[in-house]
Order: structure tokens, then sequence, then C-alpha cells
């Protein structure tokens, strides 16, 4: 046996320094240490050694198994230096190569425009007010003078869920659910802006999904006057200084009286071009007094405490401030449109 151990050893030696894979140390150790292997086979026939030889032949097999197992540590240990020195060839930086350049998000310029209005906004003194998309009828329509069967909705059908939820038409009832949730305390001043929705037609200029921001001040001795001052700094502020506004008298069901805002043109300041279709003017939102119903039903006394009240689209202020011409390109996630926005304030 002491032969069998001695030739085993100088065998698997030999075999050991001819494998050159990793594969291939694997089937060696297998082969010559294993369970199955050929010195386990060997140990099996300590049976039939002498009781006076078996201390000399179980020391052997271990200094067989010890060699045998350090060759096979140091051969791996071989393999893994030279898979790692070639990872490393393969894997070597050229530091002279000009460096890989990650395209940097920029915010959307919805997202941008709204920020900015809020800065202007909270630079007046007012407070940002928001409230659930998912309305009911008589938040979104009647507590804002628009009962049942009004004709009024009918400028904005919406989308409805049942007979007495929607989807919001305008921020106009946060207006309200803040008049209730003051109590009747002034003053109010307040701007909210948020996603709504209108049954109106997909087209350059309009979309059923799109984003306002409105307006309100409730107080004593409030007049049309601050109404104008307010939004003379706000369209000097977002359009530049030289800016003048136009009132002109509209309708709308929850001010008394409405008025359509217009701004002057900032592309001919007011000579008049293919923009402004030649009239040096731009509409830019709607405003008014706050009705005394709507006053009256949200807990205020119309007697004593006067408001005014407007509303923007978010949309149509950036593509007068950028010059957009379609409103789709706000929403279709075009990376050519949003770069034109990365050097932008």
């Amino acid at each position: 046996m002491k032969e069998q151990l001695q030739e085993l050893r100088e065998k698997a030696l030999a075999d050991l320094a001819q494998r050159v894979q990793q594969n291939e140390l694997i089937d060696w150790k297998v082969q010559y240490l294993g369970k199955k292997g050929e010195l386990t086979s060997i140990m099996r026939g300590m049976g039939q050694v002498s009781a006076e030889e078996r201390p000399i032949i179980g020391q052997l097999v271990n200094e067989v198994r010890e060699a045998l197992e350090q060759a096979y540590e140091e051969k791996e240990t071989e393999f893994r230096r030279a898979a790692l020195e070639q990872k490393l060839q393969s894997e070597t930086i050229d530091v002279t190569l000009p460096g890989r350049t990650f395209p940097a998000g920029v915010i959307h310029p919805l997202t941008r425009v709204i920020q900015e209005i809020e800065n202007i906004f909270i630079g007046l003194g007012f407070e940002v007010a928001e409230g659930p998309e998912v309305e009911t009828d008589y938040y979104n329509f009647e507590a804002l003078n628009l009962p049942k069967n009004h004709p009024a909705r009918d400028m904005q059908d919406t989308f409805y869920l049942t007979e007495e939820i929607l989807m919001r038409t305008h921020t106009s009832p946060v207006q309200v659910r803040t008049l209730e949730a003051k109590k009747g305390t002034v003053p109010v001043r307040i701007i909210c802006p948020g996603r709504v929705y209108r049954r109106d037609d997909d087209d350059a200029t309009h979309s059923h999904v799109f984003t306002q921001v409105e307006g309100l001040v409730v107080d004593r001795n409030i007049r049309m006057s601050d109404l104008k001052g307010i939004l003379l700094t706000f369209a000097r502020q977002m359009f530049g200084q030289g800016q003048q506004i136009r009132l002109r008298p509209s309708y709308f069901p929850f001010t008394e009286p409405s008025t359509e805002v217009d701004v002057s043109c900032y592309a001919c300041h007011g000579d008049g071009c293919r923009i402004c279709k030649h009239t040096g003017w731009i509409e830019i939102l709607g405003a008014g007094m706050v009705h005394p119903r709507v006053l009256e039903m949200s807990g205020y006394d119309s007697e004593e405490y006067t408001g005014f009240a407007f509303g923007m689209g978010i949309e149509r202020i950036a593509m007068l401030k950028y010059g957009v011409d379609d409103i789709r390109h706000f929403y279709v996630n075009d990376v050519r449109f949003l770069k034109q926005f990365m050097n932008r304030g």
C-alpha cells in the first residue's frame, strides 16, 4: 500500500501540472480527492493492513492528501492570478481619452412656469393652496354660482364619474374650500395651481388635460384697481418690465364684473404682428370681482367683504413665454423639444 500511495502522489502531481483550465482543475480534484476518487479507493484497503503497520499507513495517507490539497490550492491560486491579470489587461482604461458625458435632466417647461408664477405671487403676499382633482358637482359648479342646468356649464363640459362626482374643470373649487376653511376671516390671498380636465378637442391650442393657476383675494375694501395692479405686476415680472395690460369686459358666472386680460405682445411690443394677429395684444387670462353670491355661499358677508379672482392656463403662458406653437409639445416627452430648455432661466 505504501507503493500505491507513493505512485498515486507522483501520478496526481504530474497530472495536475498538465491541467491548463479551471474546469480541468475541478475534474482533477474529483478524480483524486473526491469521495469516489483514487485516494479514497486506496483507503478502503486499510482493513487488510496489519495492526502494526496501520498507524504508519494512516500517517502516509494524510501526508499524501495534504500534499495533493496544497498542490491543488497553489494551482488554483495560479489560475486566479492569471485570470485577474487577463481581466486587467482587457479592461485597461485609457485616461487620455475624453470623458463620457451623461445628459443632465432639466425642469419641464410647464413646471418651470408654475414655479415662476408661484414665486411671483408669494412675493406679493399670496399663499399656495391645493385641492383634489376628483371633485363634487357642488364645489366645481354650484358653489361658484353655476347651479344645475346653467347654460354656462356647457363651456366647461367635463368627465363625470357619477352624477355628482367629476374631474374638476378648473381650480376654483380650491378657492371655495379655502373660504369655507377660513370661516369668514380675512385677509384671504391664495393661488391654486393644478391639473384640470375638460372635453376639449386636442389641437395646437387645446387639450382635454391641462394646468391652471387661479388666484383669490378677499378682504375689506378690495377694488377692481387692486386686481389691475396685481395683474400688471405679474405681467411685468413674467414677460418683462415694459409690458402693459388691457382689461376687456367679459362674462364669468362666479365674478361680477368680469374681464378678459390681455398683455402687450412680447414680439412686436404693441406694433402688431402675426403672433398677436396684428392687434398688439395677446389674451393671457380671465378675471373679475368675486360674485357676491359666491361670497355668501362660502360664509362671507358680501356687504362687508369684497374680493377678486383670476385664472390662467399654464400652457398658454408657457407658449407665449417660450414661443411654442403647439400645446401638444408639452406632453409628448420629445427629448429634442425638452433639450431646448436646458439653458433657459
